[in-house]
């Protein structure tokens, strides 16, 4: 994980820095998460609502097409989209995902997911994150839709 969620105040001071909280939190979600460093991605930034995750496509990611299978490409922005969801202390899952793909991810390449939170109303959030090739060029675009579940990140005193 390259995160650097150690740095910045106590994730659980309500009063600290937002981005740090955000790191904080990543941090939590990373020992957990077993897929996404399993397909080799990498947590390149968090912040409140936003995070970066990139993911190089391995030879076990090609499909028959001898391009990437459209499933990881998915994984990388769901991955993004929920590192920039849970970066408020609450935890979020997704509620409804949508994706379009405008070309082909290719073996070798780097694929980088950034994830931008547009709104958190209630218990709902929307978030887009745009996944782009080595060369900058758009790959796929996700709108993501959040529903926090109740429960938080970290314990609060008082």
């Amino acid at each position: 994980m390259t995160a650097r969620p150690d740095d910045g105040p106590d994730a659980a001071d309500p009063d600290g820095d937002p981005d740090a909280l955000a790191r904080a939190c990543a941090k939590a979600m990373w020992a957990d998460d077993r897929a996404s460093p399993g397909l080799g991605m990498t947590l390149e930034s968090v912040g409140a609502g936003r995070a970066v995750l990139s993911m190089t496509v391995a030879d076990s990611m090609v499909n028959g097409h001898g391009i990437c299978h459209g499933g990881f490409i998915f994984t990388l922005a769901d991955s993004a989209f929920a590192f920039a969801c849970n970066s408020h202390g609450d935890r979020a899952v997704a509620q409804h995902c949508a994706i379009t793909f405008l070309r082909p991810g290719r073996r070798g390449e780097t694929l980088r997911a950034e994830a931008v939170e547009r709104i958190r109303t209630g218990r709902s959030g929307i978030t887009d994150v745009r996944v782009t090739g080595t060369d900058g060029t758009v790959v796929a675009e996700l709108r993501g839709t959040s529903r926090l579940t109740g429960g938080r990140f970290f314990e609060t005193e008082g």
